[in-house]
């Protein structure tokens, strides 16, 4: 079957396709794996039942996460065989043992402790489901460094030599704490930190405009946007500092995200555009001038490295790059304004108060998981026409097959997809509509529903 698509085409629709379901799944995981243990830590030092319940209920939504993180994971690894084999041929020496590092560290650990995790409620002793839960959330910060140290060597790769064509590790520090990596890697971490308070402050919010849930409701709200309150500035710190990176190391990566093309002159901050690759400008462009340069360079009149200075075959595409950055950019700075808004209304008094706030905060839920979409689409777009740069271009790391192999691969992956993760969410959505449950009797699994808010309960707790 030929489906008139470059086999690369495909290849890479294929892995972009797998990567952009599986990435919604570790952001979240990763975030709520530490919130659960520390509701577990609160509750565990404190003996705070609300605390026990909002640790079980999230559990449950964990597990379905982390279920469908790994099944949507395993068949991005099996395309570096059946799609990217070249690819595999010339790096696996670094790849292949970083990949494997993840397995034999992070899932290894998280496959020993998730089992008392998820069904060792009043089965073992409190202190050691505690420490389980916390061994599940460094599995997971665990795994994330070693798969974002993979990405990054891609991004700049060190660390190496090349012999007969095929890369060799000669300095394993350098290639796994690759010059890009640490940013990186905490903006990732922070990302999905984020993400998981928003779902939280979400769940919080919701439950709170229907009269559910008292209890959890306002712990929830109050810790999310705790949390926000402190991540979501720092984020713009990360992302500033990172920027800088990009700059020094992939300057044609930075120059495609900012729609700069003259390198010889102070770059204007494009807000908006139409990037023209045939007139190599920009088409109905909104821009305010050399505030480009003063964010890359902190200096008025600094200059970057533009499109121009880069051969056409060595620029990235202009338009996910552009506008993937400026969505990423543009949720990022709706939850500062979101958790300063929340911020100041809880100094106030008000927080439970107003409607408005917990509407926005109840909508806000995906905004997360699109950002971290969008950052990767950025990272990854930006990175081409090079799969590792400056060893391994794309079209040169794709396996010899048929278009109508992997466009037949690429139709199967959506279906299972579609039933796959439309069941997945379809239950989380049930389990949140379900809610926290009480305190189990000793020797039972599960309790029974929280008590929902009264309107004289919230009469004697006061409004704030």
């Amino acid at each position: 079957m030929d489906f008139g698509l470059d086999a690369t085409l495909l290849a890479r629709i294929q892995f972009a396709f797998t990567v952009t379901f599986h990435i919604i799944f570790p952001a979240f995981t990763i975030g709520l794996a530490s919130y659960i243990a520390t509701l577990e830590a609160i509750w565990y030092f404190r003996g705070d039942d609300r605390y026990h319940r909002l640790a079980r209920f999230w559990t449950k939504i964990f597990a379905v996460s982390f279920a469908m993180g790994v099944v949507s994971g395993l068949p991005m690894s099996y395309q570096f065989g059946t799609n990217w084999s070249r690819f595999s041929v010339t790096t696996g020496n670094v790849i292949g043992p970083l990949l494997g590092y993840e397995v034999m560290t992070a899932f290894f650990l998280e496959a020993t402790f998730l089992g008392i995790m998820l069904f060792g409620w009043n089965r073992v002793p409190r202190g050691l489901h505690f420490f389980s839960s916390c061994m599940v959330a460094f599995g997971t910060l665990l795994s994330a460094f070693w798969i974002l140290s993979a990405n990054s060597w891609m991004q700049y790769p060190t660390g190496h030599e090349v012999r007969d064509g095929i890369v060799v590790p000669v300095d394993w520090i350098a290639v796994i704490f690759n010059p890009t990596f640490p940013h990186r890697f905490a903006h990732m971490v922070t990302a999905a930190y984020i993400t998981t308070a928003i779902v939280v402050l979400s769940v919080g919010a919701r439950y709170w405009l229907a009269n559910r849930y008292a209890d959890e409701s306002r712990v929830m709200v109050r810790m999310a946007l705790a949390m926000i309150l402190i991540l979501a500035p720092l984020q713009a710190f990360i992302g500033d500092q990172h920027g800088l990176k990009t700059a020094q190391y992939q300057p044609a990566k930075l120059a495609a995200m900012e729609a700069h093309w003259d390198g010889t002159k102070p770059a204007a901050l494009v807000l908006f555009a139409l990037p023209n690759a045939k007139t190599e400008s920009n088409d109905y462009e909104i821009a305010v001038p050399n505030l480009g340069s003063f964010i890359i360079t902190h200096d008025w009149n600094g200059l970057f490295p533009g499109l121009k200075q880069f051969k056409p075959d060595d620029r990235p595409p202009l338009y996910m790059p552009f506008f993937g950055f400026r969505l990423m950019v543009a949720i990022g700075l709706w939850f500062i304004v979101l958790a300063c808004v929340g911020g100041f209304l809880w100094w106030r008094g008000r927080l439970f108060q107003n409607r408005a706030f917990m509407r926005a905060a109840a909508w806000s839920w995906p905004l997360g998981f699109v950002a971290v979409v969008a950052g990767w689409i950025t990272t990854e777009v930006g990175r081409q026409p090079w799969i590792a740069t400056g060893l391994v271009r794309t079209s040169e790391g794709v396996s010899p097959v048929a278009s109508g192999a992997v466009g037949t691969s690429l139709i199967l992956f959506f279906f299972v997809y579609l039933i796959v993760f439309s069941a997945g969410i379809v239950y989380i959505n049930r389990l949140i509509h379900k809610g926290p449950v009480l305190q189990a009797p000793e020797g039972l699994d599960e309790g029974t529903p929280a008590r929902p808010i009264s309107a004289a309960t919230e009469t004697r707790r006061g409004s704030a």
